[in-house]
């Protein structure tokens, strides 16, 4: 069993490696991200940078009474993305109507970074070079596609 211990650290969580002894990684519960294109407001200004926080059981369980949803399933990413996405440029608040106006690349992107933080716990994917084979991790959190 796993509980929070003093200023967010996890109880029987591992160190850091190199670390000293007892002392502990923090639970990172929020992670910036840039969208590749970016979503545009109603005065046309662009909006790349943000953040999404980590999500909750009731995250995905509340939009799972959501008329939209329950008519249309695809929908559950939307009203999801909208409810753990805590920051995007200068917007005073991100909610589903936001997602929804999002171009369909930046969604994709939102969606796979979800996934990456959410179900695999970092934003650090396990890459090999096409040319020599060489194993390596690359950083997904607040790069743009194509780079790296």
């Amino acid at each position: 069993m796993r509980r929070e211990g003093p200023a967010g650290t996890v109880a029987g969580a591992g160190t850091v490696p190199g670390a000293a002894a007892g002392v502990r990684e923090p639970l990172r519960t929020e992670f910036e991200f840039e969208l590749p294109r970016g979503f545009v407001d109603e005065s046309g200004t662009v909006h790349r940078n943000g953040a999404m926080r980590l999500a909750t059981a009731r995250d995905e369980l509340v939009p799972l009474r959501d008329v939209r949803v329950r008519e249309n399933p695809a929908y559950l990413s939307v009203v999801l993305l909208g409810r753990v996405i805590t920051r995007l440029g200068t917007l005073g608040s991100v909610h589903d109507g936001t997602v929804e106006n999002m171009f369909a690349s930046d969604l994709a992107f939102l969606q796979d970074f979800y996934r990456q933080i959410n179900a695999e716990g970092h934003t650090r994917a396990a890459v090999a070079c096409p040319h020599c084979s060489e194993s390596f991790e690359v950083e997904l959190a607040g790069s743009r596609l194509g780079e790296s």
